[in-house]
């Protein structure tokens, strides 16, 4: 990261896109560190666990479409204000209103969807307004708003052992109110925003192939990350028996882990190119989560494991959005929505899947070997495009960056 990048862009968006983001993804998460105690009052089942831990990541998956054409049409900004103040009101309701059937958790969280919705906001608000050889580095900042389902893993649990869990959504109306002003003051739209698009030209866009494999790629790096993020804390109170809270210190450095290493993985794709990144990246973590998947005598080990598992595909998310915007940067509203939706998927199936083979088979490892798997399918289909993406609308095409 050079004077040059600082210069080329406007810090004040990409530092409020950030933050935003951030705070966005410590909401969006929220029911995954809470799962235990919640679980433990509703009396759920291994498999509603995880279907409630999955529920905010699958509405944030589907709303990432909603929020990308609202991208377009609105323009980043208000796309954001419009979505940060449905997450208020929803939090709100969980404080007040209280939760208090497996129903009602569910119904919190698709509006805490919204939340993780704010993928499809805060990258393209950084990403218009930056150029090409810059695009790895100011994605990977902004994206690195993941850092904010640290702070879920991290303070909530302590905070519902000691005020209880529905006050959880009240005191997590502060952050999320500091974020707000922050974006209404310092945020501004890039002045070359596209205009907005038919219908028609958004789904022009799925017929493109290029679209379905970048969906794949971050199915599998995002959906790896957040699918783990929200299960973690969960699965180490099963498998170790640890407290809610010290669960939730073990996800939060497993969560540190993969976020802290986000904005580097787009800065080595700008350097060596995304594809070179990527190819290192689905092999290191289909590696890992074999792995993880066979246990671990400790919960020492078994945290070390996890922290690698998802530092590795932390890193594969930033080296994707390396990409995305030199194939798509005139579509990069309703890409980075398909794409992040992608993500979220891949994050509900982990989530959902994990849940219900523990209820089936008594452990989790079938999903975490299932989920190697797609990994190092992931690799194979990087293999067969990367020739032609290399000489197609590689860096020959692209002034200054690399593919």
């Amino acid at each position: 990261m050079n004077r040059d990048f600082w210069k080329s862009g406007h810090t004040p968006t990409l530092l409020s896109a950030f933050l935003y983001f951030d705070i966005a993804f410590m909401v969006w998460v929220m029911l995954g560190p809470l799962g235990v105690q919640i679980a433990a009052d509703l009396g759920l089942t291994p498999a509603q666990k995880g279907m409630m831990v999955a529920t905010p990541v699958l509405a944030g998956a589907i709303l990432r479409i909603v929020m990308g054409v609202l991208v377009d049409h609105l323009k980043p900004k208000r796309a954001g204000l419009i979505g940060q103040l449905v997450v208020i009101g929803a939090l709100a309701w969980g404080w007040l209103g209280g939760l208090h059937s497996y129903r009602e958790v569910l119904v919190m969280g698709l509006l805490l969807g919204f939340a993780g919705a704010s993928f499809a906001v805060a990258l393209p608000l950084a990403s218009r307004w930056y150029p090409p050889q810059h695009q790895g580095t100011a994605l990977g900042i902004a994206g690195a708003g993941n850092s904010g389902t640290v702070f879920a893993a991290l303070f909530a649990p302590g905070l519902a052992v000691a005020f209880g869990w529905g006050n959880v959504f009240g005191i997590a109306l502060i952050p999320v109110g500091v974020a707000f002003l922050v974006y209404v003051l310092f945020a501004k739209d890039a002045p070359d925003c596209p205009p907005p698009k038919s219908l028609a030209q958004y789904l022009a866009v799925l017929s493109d192939r290029d679209a379905w494999w970048f969906m794949f790629f971050y199915f599998v790096t995002f959906g790896g990350f957040v699918g783990l993020a929200s299960s973690l804390t969960i699965y180490f109170n099963d498998q170790y028996g640890l407290s809610p809270v010290h669960a939730g210190y073990f996800t939060a450095a497993c969560v540190f882990a993969g976020s802290l290493v986000r904005p580097f993985g787009g800065a080595v794709a700008d350097r060596i190119g995304g594809i070179r990144t990527l190819l290192v990246v689905y092999s290191a973590a289909a590696f890992w989560l074999v792995v993880v998947s066979f246990g671990a005598p400790s919960a020492g080990w078994a945290l070390a494991g996890f922290m690698l598992t998802m530092a590795t595909l932390g890193f594969g998310n930033g080296a994707v959005f390396q990409l995305v915007p030199q194939r798509f940067r005139k579509e990069i509203g309703v890409m980075t929505g398909m794409v992040g939706m992608a993500g979220g998927v891949g994050g509900f199936y982990l989530a959902a899947s994990l849940g219900y083979i523990k209820g089936l088979t008594g452990n989790y490892q079938l999903g975490l070997l299932i989920f190697a798997g797609l990994a190092i399918v992931a690799l194979l289909g990087l293999n067969l495009v990367k020739r032609r993406w290399r000489t197609t609308w590689g860096a020959a095409a692209i002034a200054g960056a690399k593919v």
